[in-house]
């Protein structure tokens, strides 16, 4: 996995026809700077309209994924994503001049070859990966989609639509850059029986029997033939011994599984950023993938809520006037200082050293912060929240009642910073006190729980 942002390096075009739709559209990729993400533009909109490939913008996965922004829809993009992907390509802007990606062979090989043509330029930014630190399981309906931890970004996929005619069928990508060699050409595929509904809701409007695997699972009237010739404008439509329609050879025994994989590669981009896990989806759909997506969204968004720490301001709190409101003393003060404080929340922070007496007798040999005295440190930052509603904390005593929830993220060693973030859950009630935290280092999240206190006057 490339450690640097990328684009192309020149705009290039394509043009086709929407599988659903059956409009004839022309997308160009055109290069954007580092951070920009995948965007499509509308350009055919007066104004044009930017809808950036995020899944918090999924509209419809009923036979693709179709994104929507202030009124400007882009369909059918899956395909697209996954050649980017495969390509590792994490910006550019791909101008649309209609409302649905052309499906082209049903493949990504085009988008592959389109990206190809114009070349892979190096960005002087690092990639921000999302990391997989604990293992993340999604289920809908018989769907599943399971994230575990790995070194790399790996998919397995299994497909079973408990029909003979395609079986169960597995593919494993196990590092991006086989994509284009062994993934991009596995094309789209359909049942039989599928294809008469959706013409009846007026899809599938530009689909041919060249850009599609038709699987036949059930038998197949003369009369449906000679709709089928009419429908694809086909001299001849029969089914092979394979149960594949006429007028197109698989390439892989298991292509569709090699499908599905191409649409899960392509609908986690729209995560918003790579991946860095194993991912592994059972019998997986647009609307699995993009759920998934969108979960992984929700992850980002709160590691990204760390504080930010600045080591040369000046903090609001040093450990001299924490010692004045609460009555811990070392070896069981837990923090150094207070950064910011509101009526609702409160960040804190510590820094871990070699030098604390639990190092001693806690894994000597491989020194790691116990997940209690991390709990005990986020408690004593919510117990300078808790006492501030006071007018004399020096004469009442913070005691937590309930923990709940209580997620240990990542390990915390000697060297680390720590930095709690609290936020009050509820209004603060005779004397009851209900917050939410995280801890982080940098940027990591290590610890988060839910908390609830209760200030008493003891003096």
């Amino acid at each position: 996995m490339n450690t640097h942002q990328s684009t192309i390096k020149k705009s290039t075009s394509l043009s086709g026809v929407g599988l659903h739709t059956g409009k004839n559209v022309t997308i160009t990729i055109v290069p954007a700077d580092v951070n920009t993400g995948i965007v499509f533009r509308r350009v055919d909109m007066e104004p044009v309209v930017d809808v950036p490939a995020l899944a918090n913008l999924v509209v419809d996965t009923s036979r693709g994924t179709t994104l929507e922004k202030n009124g400007a829809k882009v369909a059918t993009v899956e395909h697209l994503l996954a050649a980017l992907a495969g390509a590792q390509v994490d910006n550019c802007i791909v101008e649309v001049d209609n409302e649905e990606i052309p499906i082209m062979d049903g493949s990504a090989q085009p988008f592959v070859e389109l990206i190809h043509s114009a070349g892979i330029e190096q960005q002087d930014a690092e990639r921000d990966v999302f990391e997989v630190d604990e293992v993340m399981r999604f289920t809908f309906g018989n769907s599943e989609m399971v994230l575990i931890p790995d070194d790399d970004f790996r998919i397995s996929v299994m497909v079973d639509y408990e029909t003979t005619v395609l079986g169960t069928q597995n593919a494993m990508l196990s590092n991006i850059t086989a994509f284009n060699q062994e993934f991009a050409a596995s094309r789209t595929f359909s049942f039989l029986h599928e294809l008469k509904p959706l013409l009846s809701k007026g899809l599938i409007k530009g689909g041919d029997i060249k850009n599609a695997i038709i699987y036949v699972d059930k038998k197949i009237e003369d009369a449906t033939l000679k709709q089928l010739k009419e429908i694809f404008n086909q001299p001849d439509v029969k089914v092979r011994p394979n149960g594949v329609l006429n007028n197109i050879e698989l390439k892989y025994p298991n292509e569709a599984a090699r499908h599905k994989l191409l649409d899960v590669l392509g609908d986690l981009t729209l995560a918003g950023r790579p991946i860095k896990g194993h991912v592994i989806a059972t019998r997986p759909g647009h609307f699995v993938n993009t759920e998934t997506a969108k979960n992984i969204q929700n992850a980002i968004k709160s590691r990204s809520s760390a504080p930010v720490y600045d080591p040369n301001a000046e903090p609001l709190m040093d450990v001299n006037k924490v010692m004045s409101i609460l009555p811990h003393r070392p070896p069981f003060l837990l923090i150094d200082k207070v950064l910011e404080m509101s009526e609702t929340h409160v960040v804190g922070l510590k820094n871990v050293t070699m030098n604390e007496t639990f190092f001693n007798g806690h894994f000597p040999g491989a020194p790691v912060m116990p997940g209690v005295l991390q709990v005990e440190a986020m408690a004593q930052v919510g117990g300078i929240l808790a006492l501030s509603t006071v007018p004399d904390p020096e004469n009442y005593l913070t005691y937590f009642l309930r923990l709940d929830n209580v997620k240990f993220k990542n390990k915390v060693v000697p060297g680390d910073t720590l930095i709690f973030n609290l936020k009050l859950s509820a209004p603060i009630r005779r004397g009851l006190v209900q917050m939410s935290g995280e801890a982080y280092v940098g940027k990591t999240l290590v610890m988060q729980a839910e908390m609830m206190a209760q200030i008493k006057k003891e003096k």
